[in-house]
């Protein structure tokens, strides 16, 4: 059954990369999960609509992934098909500071496209291990940056498998959300940023002094999904998670980094149901401690095995 979707797939978008059964523990950055059924990687936008426009009108689930950096697919793997975004990478400059950016192109490309050209207003994103696609999906933002300050407009196809155009307050911008939160049927195929002229040393020492504090900070050498849990109102996720003297906190190899709290590690051959069993702990014990409810920023995914 599934070698006969992909062919079909393959007659409806010739030379897309399809694969079956493919593990997704090599496509996220916590390096876990179980097998898709079926997984791709169009090469153009124009590829991408027609996979979605496929598997739209053949009632064929799927799922939109990017680099896999805020994503944790369960041990049973994801049944129907992924599309991976990764190869969709490029960049091309429009009038008055503005360009557009594929969904796939990786933050830290896209920041350093801007301060080739003297672009400052992406510098916050350097280092995020993400894709403009899911970086616009969940208004990615750190160290007081937010993407809902430069993004203007944005291209997606709907669940019809029509193309629209979302533009400026149209986006629905908020914490760790927008319209596409709302909508996560609408894929995202391009987005149009605004930024402002600045001086290129500038950009480089904020770029140089943000990833700094990132590798002070984070646990980069630990295969994770990020900052685990939203913030909370009034509060932060890893300082309650650290005064609920949970940092080494484990269930099989899934860690409470001992660097920061708010980061669930891999530290070895960890499964979901490792990281899953880890987050109720740490949810259980921070309800019980401060009464506060933490919710995860990671999306999880996929059918239990």
């Amino acid at each position: 059954m599934i070698d006969d979707i992909m062919q079909q797939l393959l007659c409806s978008v010739p030379g897309l990369n399809v694969k079956t059964n493919e593990p997704m523990s090599r496509h996220t950055t916590f390096r876990i999960g179980g097998p898709a059924d079926l997984w791709c990687r169009p090469n153009t936008i124009d590829e991408l609509i027609e996979t979605v426009q496929f598997a739209t009108n053949k009632g064929i689930p799927f799922q939109i992934i990017g680099n896999g950096s805020n994503l944790l697919v369960r041990d049973g793997g994801i049944r129907g098909l992924v599309i991976e975004t990764t190869a969709l990478n490029r960049i091309a400059d429009r009038d008055d500071n503005v360009i557009e950016v594929e969904c796939g192109v990786s933050l830290s490309d896209l920041v350093l496209y801007a301060m080739e050209r003297s672009f400052t207003g992406l510098e916050f994103a350097y280092g995020i291990p993400g894709t403009v696609g899911g970086a616009v999906y969940m208004n990615a933002g750190a160290y007081g940056g937010e993407m809902k300050n430069c993004v203007i407009e944005t291209d997606y196809i709907d669940s019809s498998g029509n193309i629209h155009t979302l533009a400026g307050d149209e986006h629905r911008f908020c914490y760790r959300g927008s319209f596409f939160t709302e909508h996560p049927e609408c894929v995202i195929l391009r987005t149009r940023l605004k930024l402002s002229a600045g001086d290129k040393e500038k950009i480089q020492e904020c770029m140089s002094e943000l990833m700094g504090k990132r590798e002070a900070s984070q646990p980069l050498q630990y295969p994770s999904a990020g900052s685990f849990f939203k913030r909370p109102k009034g509060y932060y996720a890893g300082k309650l998670i650290s005064d609920s003297e949970l940092r080494g906190a484990r269930c099989g190899d899934a860690e409470v980094s001992q660097k920061h709290a708010g980061f669930i590690i891999n530290a070895g051959n960890a499964n979901c149901s490792d990281v899953l069993c880890l987050m109720e702990t740490v949810q259980s014990t921070v309800k019980k401690r401060f009464g506060v409810d933490l919710e995860p920023e990671v999306k999880i995914i996929g059918e239990e095995k």
